[in-house]
């Protein structure tokens, strides 16, 4: 479903990611690891459309994305929640997740969804005409999903969505991710919860300073003697 083939990103002369190449395919939860500087999060505002990488190339689908605008690139099929969750505070839940859903002129559709948002987050269908900046971190978080999810995207771009939240939020958010992929959506995961990220992915890149040092399946870089010192804490 998605191709990054030599991706080079730089902010001013440094660049950030340094001509890494993975695939997502269909129907697969795939995650990025690696530490804060790694060029996770870049790579992720790359293919959304926000960064111009210097050079490489992004393929969704068979088309080419890099070099076209973010909105474009939701109108094709990806979504991001983004690290922080940069959520609209003073505006409802529900406002927020209409504004998920800017692109879309099917408002059937969009009932549907949000009505499904509601179904994987019961409470924020409870609060639903609260403002955003009334709730919990993990709350928050909910909304960024399912905001992001408003678009109806094949793939879901997810960056460090158990940041801050308890180790009870936290699984919360894990068990929807694979909820969300039982219903046929695409993700790609970054996270720096290793241990829950490998659990969930079908396969896993580990990257150090903006390039990919190796990667397998999710079930065996839980087992892999440089995953468990780098990430795990294990001996």
């Amino acid at each position: 479903m998605l191709e990054v083939k030599d991706l080079v990103v730089a902010y001013g002369r440094v660049n950030a990611v340094k001509g890494i190449t993975f695939e997502v395919g269909k129907g697969e939860i795939v995650t990025l690891l690696g530490t804060n500087g790694a060029g996770k999060s870049t790579t992720l505002r790359s293919i959304s459309g926000l960064l111009k990488p210097v050079s490489g190339e992004i393929w969704f689908e068979g088309e080419r994305l890099d070099g076209i605008a973010a909105h474009k690139v939701v109108e094709r099929g990806i979504a991001q929640s983004p690290e922080g969750r940069r959520l609209f505070r003073q505006m409802t839940v529900e406002d927020n997740l209409k504004l998920g859903a800017y692109s879309r002129k099917d408002s059937s559709g969009v009932k549907s969804d949000m009505d499904r948002v509601y179904d994987l987050f019961p409470v924020l269908g409870e609060r639903r005409t609260e403002a955003a900046g009334l709730f919990s971190g993990g709350e928050q978080q909910m909304l960024a999903i399912g905001r992001a999810m408003m678009s109806r995207p094949k793939l879901l771009m997810l960056d460090e969505p158990s940041m801050g939240l308890s180790p009870i939020m936290t699984q919360t958010i894990m068990r929807t991710i694979r909820e969300l992929q039982a219903d046929g959506v695409t993700i790609l995961l970054v996270e720096q919860n290793a241990q829950a990220a490998l659990s969930l992915a079908d396969k896993g890149y580990v990257l150090e300073v903006g390039q990919i040092m190796f990667s397998d399946s999710g079930r065996n870089l839980l087992g892999d003697d440089r995953v468990r010192r780098t990430y795990l804490g294990a001996d």
